[in-house]
């Protein structure tokens, strides 16, 4: 395997302006983790990525790479792209089989053995807030992770299916990443049994990550039938219905689609159709998953979008109408249109809405957290909220929905919290 993996890492011309880097969401070094990797060396290479991320075995598994980091790569040209996902992925699972690696290559990058006496509250244990309490805890503060669930790691856990994550490895990155020295509390939900202002009289500041879990609605008729179900939450409960003999119709163009669209599949279901208004070029799910899901027998309506859920008390078909793309000022990209008089309806069983989450506003208006015009979480340049001493990222604030997104918002804003937290003191 490591002969295979030097031989993709060989390929890498380690350019000396690397567009691989620019494509990466974290800003991985990677030129230069692979050059570890050509001569042996997965310690160094290691060292490397920790110094941008704590989660190379899950993000070298599920990221979307061909958009990403390889889809800026020089060889992919003229030809294929350097094996960035595959490579990454090595050296992290390398390192999740040598305890307590992520600990001693931070304490050989001089992580204090003693926090600074500053104490931080991190509410959220997905991505975000668990790689923000990482280079928290590398900086030399206390570190407490509040957690609704009885374990860590969000969508990570309950969100990605088993077959593109497995949650072994969910729970060997987990445990790496509590080895620094980080406490949690467990079943800590904010505005159940934790508040803002109670975390305040205690710590020196609090990350907000708790992700944008209400499912968005697309505002149709129909959408309040029983059988429609949202994307995330679907994903996240596992309390699916028995979908055999049944047909159902995804409606979204993200990862999130496409784990519920090949999820439902494998779970017997006769006939399962994504419908998304753009084109597939313009589908933001990684290529991979898009001809993974065809190959398993998933449908696609492309260029198509849904305008009425049907039936009595539950779903019995969609309505539906053709699009077509066209430039609008303003836009970045071409804009789907509804094509007059293209309707149609299909017989179906059950509707799952994957057009993205928002955030629990109300909850949040409670703990007295201003929300944007977008439905985010308000935030500054510095990732900070309207209560001077909370600061949010991620999902919760409207960052881009991948877990290497995700876990940038969270290293980013740790930053900011560590400049603010020197400045107090000072």
């Amino acid at each position: 395997m490591k002969e295979e993996i030097k031989e993709k890492a060989e390929y890498c011309l380690n350019c000396q302006n690397p567009q691989c880097r620019i494509g990466c969401p974290l800003g991985n070094h990677i030129p230069d983790f692979i050059a570890q990797v050509k001569q042996g060396d997965y310690q160094k290479a290691y060292e490397i990525l920790c110094e941008t991320t704590v989660l190379p075995a899950i993000c070298g598994r599920i990221c979307p790479h061909q958009k990403q980091c390889q889809g800026k790569c020089i060889r992919g040209i003229k030809g294929e792209p350097v094996s960035i996902g595959e490579i990454e992925k090595t050296v992290g699972d390398w390192a999740l089989e040598k305890e307590e690696s992520l600990l001693n290559c931070y304490l050989k990058q001089g992580m204090p053995k003693e926090t600074n006496g500053k104490k931080v509250a991190v509410i959220g244990g997905g991505p975000s807030g668990l790689t923000a309490s990482s280079f928290l805890r590398k900086a030399g503060y206390q570190v407490t992770i509040y957690e609704k669930q009885k374990d860590l790691g969000g969508i990570l856990k309950r969100g990605i299916p088993e077959f593109r994550l497995s949650k072994d490895i969910v729970e060997k990155v987990i445990a790496q990443i509590l080895s620094l020295g980080i406490h949690v509390e467990y079943e800590k939900e904010l505005g159940r049994n934790l508040n803002i202002a109670e975390l305040e009289k205690e710590y020196d500041a609090i990350f907000l990550s708790i992700g944008a879990n209400i499912p968005r609605k697309m505002m149709i008729e129909g959408e309040e039938l029983e059988g429609v179900f949202g994307g995330n939450s679907l994903l996240e409960l596992g309390n699916h219905p028995d979908y055999h003999g049944k047909k159902v119709s995804i409606i979204g163009g993200g990862n999130v689609a496409m784990d519920c669209a090949r999820t439902i599949k494998r779970l017997g279901a006769e006939q399962v159709v994504v419908i998304y208004r753009r084109s597939q070029e313009e589908m933001p799910a990684e290529v991979k998953e898009i001809e993974d899901a065809k190959q398993e027998g998933v449908e696609f309506l492309f260029l198509t979008n849904i305008t009425k859920v049907l039936g009595d008390e539950k779903v019995e078909q969609i309505e539906c109408i053709k699009t077509m793309l066209v430039e609008k000022e303003g836009e970045k990209r071409k804009v789907p249109v509804d094509i007059e008089d293209s309707n149609y309806c299909i017989p179906m069983d059950y509707v799952v809405m994957a057009v993205g989450g928002k955030a629990d506003k109300e909850m949040l208006k409670e703990q007295d957290i201003a929300i944007g015009t977008r439905k985010y979480v308000s935030v500054d340049e510095n990732g900070k909220t309207s209560n001077q001493k909370v600061f949010a990222g991620g999902d919760v604030v409207g960052q881009t929905a991948t877990v290497a997104w995700a876990a940038r918002d969270g290293r980013e804003v740790a930053k900011k919290i560590i400049e603010y937290l020197r400045v107090d003191s000072e």
